[in-house]
């Protein structure tokens, strides 16, 4: 068990260290890179990917909500929704093996739908209620659009909930954390060299696009770099209620 775990890992870790094609568009870059780990993709990223499971814990879904999850990759996330099934879940992924292992996931999960859709423009037939981001903005190269289109589906009310990495401006905003030059510097190489972009506007851009109701700024480890915290939030804002 072990051993495979290893072995499993060190494909994964290969794959991170030749890094995500600067060829072709969106789609075709997320396909290359991932194609080849989306079998063992949670399993690794399960000690990466930190403040899942609270995050979807603080937005608490009413019985009979409808949640969509943009950049939702192989559908992980439904498991800490597996007994939730009283609201609909549309998950939406760009990547047609992510997509593939999601929809495997759900199959026999009626209340959720799988779209293998770009996040900048798929819209649900009527208004959400709440729309999570996981570990996707950062992926997503117009991200300001994600973010718009995130709030276009929501109802009144609703909330955008994101959990992501990041790292702060070198001149953060009074109540945010700031994190020292290199910091900031390492990191934004080390996740860009695999096509994922830490930028401190994606915060700022949440926090116009919506009204914040909950900030939390963090660190997590990273597996086989002992010592070494990436830093992430967890961010929670609602649209404007048209009373």
């Amino acid at each position: 068990m072990i051993a495979r775990r290893l072995r499993d890992d060190a494909r994964i870790l290969w794959q991170f260290a030749r890094g995500q094609s600067a060829t072709g568009d969106h789609a075709a870059r997320l396909q290359a890179f991932y194609a080849p780990q989306a079998a063992r993709y949670d399993e690794f990223r399960e000690r990466l990917l930190h403040g899942r499971a609270e995050l979807l814990d603080r937005l608490a879904p009413a019985a009979g909500a409808h949640l969509v999850e943009l950049g939702a990759g192989t559908g992980r996330n439904v498991a800490y929704l597996a007994t939730r099934p009283d609201i609909r879940i549309d998950l939406v992924d760009l990547c047609p093996a992510l997509a593939a292992v999601a929809r495997a996931r759900v199959a026999r999960m009626p209340n959720v739908c799988v779209h293998e859709a770009d996040a900048t423009t798929w819209q649900p037939v009527a208004p959400v209620d709440h729309v999570l981001m996981s570990y996707a903005l950062t992926m997503m190269p117009d991200w300001r659009a994600v973010v718009d289109n995130a709030v276009r589906m929501l109802r009144p009310g609703g909330t955008l909930a994101v959990v992501d990495f990041y790292v702060s401006a070198s001149r953060p905003a009074a109540h945010r954390q700031r994190h020292h030059w290199l910091a900031r510097q390492g990191w934004r190489g080390w996740f860009g060299h695999d096509g994922v972009c830490l930028d401190p506007a994606h915060l700022d851009w949440l926090e116009q696009r919506t009204v914040p109701l909950y900030l939390s700024e963090r660190m997590g480890p990273v597996p086989y770099l002992p010592g070494l915290r990436a830093p992430y939030y967890l961010f929670i804002g609602r649209t404007p209620r048209q009373d």
